[in-house]
């Protein structure tokens, strides 16, 4: 940080600031974790410095012989790692993992089969404002009022749109989704199967949650949230056919140069990935997700689907007086910070939102387990209980504060 401070302060001041909200507020969103610092020291790496378009031995570019290894590593550490052939490690992001397998796959204006985005889905899973819900004829399954998937009812729904893509994955779903189900209704209308597992994808190179191989035609996640890896995207198959398209569509269809040294620090992430480690720390996520539905739905409050079978809870508060948004800023004057999220039966806007969203990962990477997530849950209910009360707020902050003390930020892990 020497060079940085030096070279430009303003900078540098936002880094310890930051800092200091990750140290002392506790993460919850569902979607953030911490990664490792060899992560951060290979994104930070000589490798940000170089121009590799292409793949590995068959570039556009000289002097990539040492970013051939690092990504050929990548892809074979994450093909181990979820029990495929085919990986692309080049996606700058989930997103841009998902338009890729569009553009792989369909024509524009082909139907798309997606969950809702307000019962739980992604913007690029057909939704409206998204490249996938303008880009081709997308059309939505949901959940029913228990906040599951009943998948004879997205079997009725497929029949009738005869899709030539279903989308199977959630951004806000607490319930193990169920891909062989999915493979039923998919040959059914003879659709592809596309599985984003960005929220779960730890958990499935664990062994906590089902594997959307041998079932998905083609997977995507993101190297973050659950796998706590750098922020990027990949894509996985087994069909070579489809592995073809899929890097044609990143490069030259969708992204220039790969960031070599968000690759590298992928392939580092999935080394963690592969660990024994790994598999007690997904555990450990599960099992504090677990306690936070528990106590949350002791003291009253609606956790959709009645419990979590991954790491989030979702809470709906369409039976209360105020909204997500309300929430989410009360929880962050204590000092706990998670997102709005829209809930299924949703009466209000994106940007308010009736209810919240909060993940146990990032607290989990810190070491934190059942007795801690007991507290916090309990901290939460204080919170919502008296979501006016400021002064009840700030004391609560300064009691949470004085607990994340006692867990390390960044550190390699010991679990």
């Amino acid at each position: 940080m020497s060079f940085l401070k030096d070279f430009d302060p303003d900078i540098y001041d936002y880094c310890v600031q930051e800092l200091d909200r990750q140290t002392h507020h506790l993460e919850m969103i569902a979607s953030e974790n911490f990664t490792l610092p060899a992560v951060m020291e290979a994104m930070g790496s000589v490798f940000t410095n170089k121009y590799a378009e292409g793949y590995p031995f068959k570039r556009y570019y000289g002097g990539c012989e040492f970013a051939d290894g690092v990504e050929q590593l990548a892809i074979d550490r994450v093909c181990q790692l979820f029990g495929c052939s085919y990986a692309n490690v080049q996606p700058h992001s989930g997103s841009q993992a998902n338009g890729a397998v569009y553009a792989a796959l369909l024509q524009a204006g082909d139907k798309l089969l997606g969950m809702d985005l307000s019962h739980g889905g992604h913007l690029t899973h057909g939704a409206k404002p998204s490249f996938s819900g303008k880009n081709y004829h997308s059309f939505t399954y949901g959940v029913e009022l228990d906040g599951r998937i009943n998948y004879d009812k997205v079997m009725e729904i497929a029949k009738v749109v005869q899709p030539k893509i279903i989308v199977c994955g959630a951004s806000a779903y607490a319930r193990e989704i169920d891909f062989a189900r999915f493979r039923e209704i998919a040959d059914a209308v003879g659709a592809i199967l596309f599985a984003d597992i960005a929220h779960i994808a730890g958990l499935v190179a664990a062994g906590e949650h089902s594997s959307p191989f041998p079932y998905a035609d083609v997977v995507t996640s993101t190297t973050h949230k659950t796998l706590a890896g750098p922020r990027g995207g990949i894509i996985l198959t087994n069909n070579e056919e489809i592995a073809k398209k899929i890097n044609s569509a990143i490069f030259p269809g969708l992204q220039g140069g790969p960031l070599v040294h968000v690759i590298a620090a992928k392939a580092v992430g999935f080394k963690h990935n592969l660990s024994d480690a790994w598999k007690t720390y997904a555990k450990q996520v599960k099992a504090n997700a677990h306690v936070l539905a528990e106590v949350l739905m002791s003291r009253g409050y609606n956790v959709v689907s009645g419990g979590t079978d991954n790491h989030l809870v979702l809470l709906s508060f369409l039976d209360k007086p105020f909204s997500g948004k309300d929430a989410d800023a009360a929880l962050g004057r204590a000092g706990i910070t998670v997102n709005k999220n829209t809930v299924p039966g949703e009466t209000r806007s994106p940007f308010v939102t009736s209810g919240i969203r909060i993940g146990s990962p990032a607290l989990t990477s810190r070491g934190m387990k059942e007795k801690e997530f007991d507290l916090i849950a309990h901290r939460i209910a204080d919170v919502l209980d008296d979501i006016d009360n400021a002064a009840k707020h700030q004391a609560i902050k300064e009691e949470l504060a004085k607990l994340a003390e006692g867990f390390i930020l960044y550190h390699q892990p010991t679990y």
